[in-house]
């Protein structure tokens, strides 16, 4: 057996499970799992913010918020979420995230996080029009109309309009119920 042989960094590496560790949501290892599940390679993410694989700098924020936040207020190592992430080739797909901290007084400063990626149900989104299914993705991440038409650069009345085919789509009455509708519908075999 080779005495010299580092089983963790073989582990770390070598490992499926797509890893990132994080300073301040600057990018400073990740394995090869984590690299081929968002397209980039090693040189191309480290060090540089882990926005570059975030659909937008709202989502950024929005996430990167309630994260702090949840760990700040339950004054815990951990913490998970679903969201939406952005591969280098521009696909947006959906993700059951895992983070920890290993510096509870300041969270970001050192985080290390596990993504897991959630394949779309592909027959509920041909029943949906290229613009609707692009608007659920801002739906289930709690913008509203207003928010959604101006990253899409649409008007109000476009975005409610495109809303209310949803919800009627799917046979639901409110917002949360639509939302949630939204995620049973788009993966229904990665819901624990």
């Amino acid at each position: 057996m080779d005495t010299m042989m580092d089983y963790n960094k073989l582990a770390y590496d070598f490992c499926p499970a797509p890893i990132v560790v994080l300073s301040y949501r600057r990018m400073m290892e990740m394995n090869a799992a984590f690299e081929h599940l968002f397209g980039y390679s090693r040189e191309e993410l480290i060090e540089q913010s882990i926005i570059k694989i975030f659909p937008s700098l709202a989502d950024y924020e929005k996430i990167g918020n309630d994260a702090l936040q949840s760990l700040q207020q339950q004054k815990s190592l951990f913490y998970s979420d679903q969201r939406f992430m952005q591969h280098q080739n521009g696909e947006v797909f959906w993700t059951h995230t895992h983070g920890r901290t290993l510096t509870p007084e300041d969270p970001f400063k050192l985080m290390i996080w596990h993504f897991e990626r959630k394949d779309k149900n592909q027959q509920f989104e041909q029943q949906l029009t290229k613009r609707e299914s692009e608007i659920t993705q801002f739906i289930v991440n709690g913008f509203t109309c207003k928010e959604i038409a101006k990253k899409l650069d649409l008007s109000h009345r476009t975005v409610e309009v495109h809303k209310a085919n949803l919800m009627k789509k799917l046979g639901v009455r409110t917002k949360a119920e639509l939302t949630s509708k939204i995620i049973i519908q788009k993966y229904p075999n990665n819901l624990a």
